[in-house]
């Protein structure tokens, strides 16, 4: 589920509704974003169940920071 209670699938675009700092670099990514065609991951690591590809690379989010496009 998405941060509104969203129930979100495989090939779901969403939204970032908060900035995330990259573990481990300088990286941000920005409130607002869109990604396309996320992939859930069940029982992901740390409550991290959404994987998704951006320009600055491959990235695992929790959920609730995202709601559905």
């Amino acid at each position: 589920m998405d941060s509104n209670g969203n129930l979100l699938a495989d090939g779901d675009a969403v939204i970032l509704i908060k900035d995330l700092k990259v573990k481990g670099s300088s990286t941000v990514l920005k409130k607002g974003t869109k990604v396309k065609s996320i992939r859930l991951v069940p029982g992901g690591s740390d409550g991290h169940d959404v994987d998704c590809k951006l320009d600055a690379g491959s990235f695992t989010l929790k959920s609730i920071y995202l709601k559905k496009a």
